[in-house]
């Protein structure tokens, strides 16, 4: 996971500068984000210091037929996350074995491929703390029928093989398929407002 600074657009009060240097002291792999206040005249009220990660989300052929993208979108930024990029394409056979590659020696292998190929795919990279793992949640089972009520795969889902959407399972194949599915200029770098009342703010 990498650190990430958002610079600030406007000057810092003495306050801000201070937290800047204890934060380049601790040298540790968190995000810090500024808080901004709700006026016209914009300016540091703290820092928000939280971790932070990026997922890779795909809503598969069926969920996209079924017209799910909206609300898959939706449960993920009502939790909070933030959408850094999205395209809806066709995948080719070369990138779908490419995401599948661990589960090439699998006898469902070329089932899936051929699948995730067969109609438009609604990729997207999530950010957000511990977005990984929560995506997960938010997701559900591998298997439908399996999943909890209030998952994605347990309110939309029945058959393991029309299971809707895809999520990255670890950091490490978060940062693989990301890159796969994405060149690095069609992540967006921004900072929602949101942050200000999503992370708590860190106080000396």
């Amino acid at each position: 996971m990498k650190t990430t600074f958002l610079q600030p657009c406007f000057k810092l009060n003495n306050i801000d500068r201070q937290q800047v240097k204890w934060i380049e002291k601790k040298k540790q792999k968190l995000c810090y984000l500024p808080c901004s206040h709700r006026s016209s005249q914009p300016y540091f009220t703290s820092w928000v210091m939280h971790c932070t990660e990026r997922t890779f989300v795909a809503i598969k052929p069926d969920g996209v037929h079924r017209a799910l993208i909206g609300r898959t979108i939706a449960r993920l930024e009502d939790k909070g996350y933030s959408l850094v990029a999205l395209k809806l394409l066709k995948p080719s056979r070369t990138l779908a074995e490419s995401h599948y590659e661990s589960l090439r020696s699998k006898p469902f292998f070329d089932n899936l491929v051929s699948f995730i190929t067969s109609g438009p795919v609604c990729a997207m990279v999530w950010e957000g703390k511990d977005v990984v793992a929560q995506v997960r949640k938010l997701i559900g089972n591998t298997d439908p029928l399996s999943s909890a009520p209030g998952t994605i795969r347990g309110d939309f889902g029945i058959d393991i093989g029309r299971n809707i959407i895809h999520g990255s399972d670890n950091i490490s194949n978060a940062e693989r398929e990301i890159q796969l599915w994405f060149h690095s200029e069609e992540l967006v770098e921004w900072n929602p407002n949101l942050h200000e009342w999503i992370y708590e703010k860190v106080l000396d």
